[in-house]
């Protein structure tokens, strides 16, 4: 059977999230049911990540298997055309081998998480940022982020409801700049944990308030309690960014 690999981008403000659930929009469900109207196939979608309501993605990955061999180029604009009106746009689409696996193959992850400081309220960039009127340190937060990479148990920054067997990961890149009224984070790991991106943005946002200091944050991830984590921060601000994989995994 013929397998296919999308890149997707979306705006995960009006959807229950990516994962298909009994009741509301999902960018899964809206996927496998633009894939029906043009094959006629009622297929499964597998992405590479499990996006919560109101994130947002500029490169999620999919994959989906089908029986008859389409062009990719006519499964991309199939798709876009079976989506609209939604905010989901297909912007890739190729043949891969059946070994594949959008979930499994990846070997990076990276997400953004984008703050504005200013204080006058988003407009066009409502609900895809964290909006605070205080001013923030983005230095001290980018300092203190640097003790957050490498391998730890992150449990502090897990959600209670986190499935993944292990709380040890290990975060590869952390980064954190301003651009103008914005501060942005950059962060990249194999995997993640459930909430672990806003929840470590959340703490780190105490930092730039000047509520919390480094060691601080060095404490609150020690302490292994979910007790000592920070605010999380909303979904509105965090970005699926891009999914890495082998290059021999095609």
């Amino acid at each position: 059977m013929p397998r296919y690999r999308i890149t997707i981008e979306y705006d995960g403000t009006p959807f229950v999230g990516w994962q298909r659930q009994a009741a509301g929009l999902s960018i899964q469900g809206l996927l496998e049911d633009a894939i029906r109207k043009f094959t006629g196939e009622t297929v499964g979608v597998r992405g590479a990540g499990r996006t919560d309501a109101g994130v947002h993605a500029l490169g999620q990955v999919a994959h989906f298997d089908l029986t008859k061999d389409w062009a990719a180029s006519r499964v991309r604009d199939a798709m876009n055309f079976h989506l609209r009106p939604h905010p989901i746009g297909i912007v890739a689409s190729e043949a891969v081998d059946a070994t594949f696996d959008a979930r499994f193959s990846a070997v990076k992850r990276h997400y953004r998480y984008r703050l504005l400081t200013r204080r006058a309220p988003p407009i066009l960039d409502k609900n895809r940022v964290w909006w605070t009127m205080r001013d923030l340190d983005a230095e001290a937060m980018n300092e203190a982020a640097k003790a957050l990479v490498g391998k730890h148990d992150f449990t502090t920054f897990r959600a209670a409801q986190c499935q993944a067997q292990s709380p040890v990961k290990t975060l590869d890149v952390f980064d954190i700049r301003r651009s103008g009224d914005e501060i942005v984070c950059e962060v990249s790991a194999r995997s993640f944990l459930h909430h672990q991106v806003r929840s470590m943005v959340g703490s780190l946002k105490l930092v730039g308030e000047g509520k919390w200091s480094r060691e601080d944050l060095v404490a609150a991830l020690a302490a292994c309690d979910r007790e000592a984590c920070g605010p999380v921060s909303p979904a509105s601000g965090l970005y699926l960014v891009g999914v890495d994989y082998p290059e021999d995994a095609r």
